[in-house]
């Protein structure tokens, strides 16, 4: 496998051009025009009822311009990178694909995507600054439209609270001493758990507290996940489950569903997904819980990190790029398109005028004491703090939960877990063949 590096000469360029610096095909077709007459697209994604929302297009707009898209199901995640750059190699990816935004960087890098700015580029108003940075990869090249995200929150049940004399914290100061103050009281419960299963979330508490991961500067990689904004946010929660003041149990077992239905745990840092898994994990709990935003470093601010979500992208193998961007602008954009979104495919839209009324009217049926969770929710999106990703998030990932995990179980000191996913995530960018600055 032949690896090359690319010279840039504009630091707008810089930032796009770098990625390219690993490994991949030189053929990258961008230069291909788009075909002309009718064009019929192929959509590989996982988010359910997407079939239905591409049934909307194909016997409206998409009649008109002479577009159809046919949807086909995808398993989501590694699974779907993995095939979708083999089917690139092979000049036989479909025109569009669902992908995470922590997944665009590694497709870049791949000559798998298309540069849409042209297209779709004047879309960017329709989103928050820092969810529309993850398409750009902090470019002027845009990789992909914003499709749904995944805002940080903190849940909480407004019962116990009330009992027990805790006021929701607006700070991670207060956060902790929360912690410590119904342990006091309540010996037998906990105000919530880290889990060394969700690398995810610790990406999004990272971000909150200014944390850019990977960055590029000449035609190299920066890797600096053992920043002060991660050391930060390592020692804090790591010292709260040294101290026992919460528990270190990871999410989504029985056992985790167990102290969330029983009260025993009683707060969730979590995003605006939540409600769905409370409804599955804590049912006899509905109504009880509330959201408010998530607690802050420096008290006043509005900063918030994402846990999850996901961008429409152009292949460079779409003979039709430009009727495939049309495409996507439309389906992350269009008000019918976003209410369907929401509707058949359950996400939380990216563009923000979608987040409050519509489908999105009403609070979800779990959180029917709280009317106004959307229009709140809608609030703490607007401060979605920027993330930088880059081509070997799944190395990162697994080094979170292999050094974490031991960690939260000793409850020993979380900075060695963080460092070798550092060392981890910078050797195997070295193995790839892309330049590492130190």
């Amino acid at each position: 496998m032949k690896y090359r590096s690319v010279a840039v000469t504009t630091a707008a360029a810089l930032a796009a051009t770098a990625l390219l610096s690993g490994c991949g095909s030189s053929d990258d077709g961008g230069d291909e025009p788009a075909a002309s007459g009718p064009a019929s697209l192929t959509y590989w994604a996982w988010a359910p009822g997407l079939d239905k929302v591409a049934d909307i297009w194909n016997k409206g707009p998409g009649k008109e311009a002479g577009i159809t898209v046919t949807v086909k199901k995808q398993a989501s995640g590694d699974d779907l990178i993995t095939k979708i750059i083999t089917a690139a190699k092979a000049h036989k990816a479909p025109d569009l694909v669902q992908a995470e935004y922590q997944a665009l960087p590694t497709l870049v890098s791949n000559d798998v995507l298309a540069d849409i700015s042209k297209e779709a580029g004047d879309a960017k108003g329709a989103f928050a600054d820092g969810i529309w940075q993850q398409t750009t990869l902090g470019s002027d090249a845009l990789y992909a439209l914003p499709q749904d995200s995944g805002p940080l929150m903190f849940y909480y049940r407004q019962d116990l609270f009330k009992q027990y004399g805790l006021t929701v914290p607006t700070t991670w100061d207060e956060f902790a001493e929360t912690a410590r103050a119904l342990k006091k009281k309540a010996p037998d419960k906990d105000l919530t758990t880290f889990s060394s299963n969700d690398s995810g979330l610790f990406a999004g508490l990272a971000q909150q507290a200014g944390a850019q991961w990977w960055t590029t500067g000449g035609d190299k990689w920066k890797v600096a996940i053992d920043d002060p904004a991660t050391q930060k946010v390592a020692d804090f929660w790591g010292g709260l489950v040294k101290e026992g003041a919460i528990d270190n149990q990871p999410m989504y077992t029985p056992a985790w569903n167990k102290a969330l239905n029983t009260g025993k745990q009683v707060a969730w840092v979590s995003a605006v997904w939540a409600p769905g898994t409370l409804t599955t994990a804590a049912p006899e709990t509905k109504g009880k819980w509330a959201m408010a935003p998530l607690p802050q470093w420096t008290a006043g601010e509005s900063i918030t990190g994402s846990w999850g979500g996901s961008s429409t992208a152009v292949t460079n193998d779409s003979k039709n790029k430009k009727a495939a961007a049309t495409f996507a602008k439309w389906l992350n954009t269009d008000p019918a398109a976003l209410a369907a979104l929401v509707k058949e495919s359950g996400i939380y839209p990216a563009a923000t005028a979608a987040q409050t009324g519509g489908a999105l009217s009403q609070a979800p049926d779990y959180f029917s004491n709280q009317p106004d969770f959307y229009t709140e929710a809608a609030k703490i999106a607007q401060g979605t703090a920027p993330a930088a990703w880059g081509p070997n998030v799944n190395v990162a990932y697994t080094a979170f939960k292999d050094g974490f995990a031991k960690a939260a179980k000793d409850k020993s000191d979380f900075g060695a877990a963080l460092t070798a996913m550092q060392d981890a995530t910078v050797a195997d960018l070295k193995k790839q063949g892309f330049g590492v600055s130190e």
